[in-house]
Order: structure tokens, then sequence, then C-alpha cells
């Protein structure tokens, strides 16, 4: 398995595998973001993707991904910890997400939960906080600084 930087090649794969995993593709860029960072198996699929949306001082994290049958081998944790190295040399001072089912995968990883009403307008104003996650989605935060 390899982690390296999302190429223009990589979208449909990676539209593809969030698609699978249920989680929003209609606002995937359409080139590679910066510190958009994709895992490819042996023959170069795609079974990995995990990407920062900048927000200020702050980042989004989105589209962590991983294919059903490797899940739970480690791959999220290292895919996390890649887009934290990436957050950590772009000098974001805190990483914000919002997810429905791996509250506790993030809770291990040092991240909390924050009420919707005491996050800042940088994040509720993102297309996933306003329209592409539920209103039920768990907003959390890591700060990394």
């Amino acid at each position: 398995m390899k982690i390296r930087a999302a190429e223009d090649d990589d979208l449909v794969g990676i539209r593809s595998l969030l698609a699978t995993c249920a989680l929003p593709t209609e606002d995937v860029p359409t080139v590679p973001v910066p510190g958009f960072l994709v895992a490819v198996d042996e023959g170069g699929a795609i079974v990995g993707s995990v990407g920062l949306e900048p927000l200020g001082a702050d980042a989004l994290l989105r589209s962590l991904a991983v294919a059903l049958h490797l899940r739970a081998t480690g791959l999220g944790t290292s895919l996390l910890l890649a887009i934290e190295r990436e957050a950590k040399a772009c000098t974001y001072a805190s990483l914000w997400l919002l997810t429905t089912s791996a509250r506790q995968f993030f809770e291990h990883h040092g991240y909390s939960a924050v009420e919707r009403v005491d996050v800042p307008d940088e994040v509720r104003e993102t297309a996933q906080f306003m329209r592409l996650c539920a209103s039920t989605a768990v907003c959390m935060r890591k700060h990394i600084a």
C-alpha cells in the first residue's frame, strides 16, 4: 500500500470510492487540491482517500474513506496520520470534521466533539456543514498546532 498526493487521473477513482463508502461526491474538486491524498494498492487502484479544505487558520478534514475490504487493517489510521502531517506542514491550528459513523475512530485519535453552536463561521459555511452532511453528523475538532 502506498499513500501519495492525488493526481488528476485519480479523481474518478476517488469519487467511486467515496460513493461506495456512502460519502458525498458532488463537491469533490475537478482537480486535486493541495493536501488531498490517496492510498493505492499494488495494482494502482485507489483504496483510500483523505483531503483538507483550507478554512483560514484551520482546515476541514474531508473524504477519509477506506475500501470496505481493507477496513480494520490500519489504513484509515495511516491516512489520518499522513493528512495530519500535511496539515501541520501547512501550519493549520486545528482540523475540523463531520462524521455520522466514525466518531469513536476519531476520538481514539484525539478529536473531540464540538457542539454545532460553538463551531466557527468558517466551518459552518462549508458545503459539508450546510448541505452535504446530515444534520445529525457529529462535528469534531483536533488542535494540531
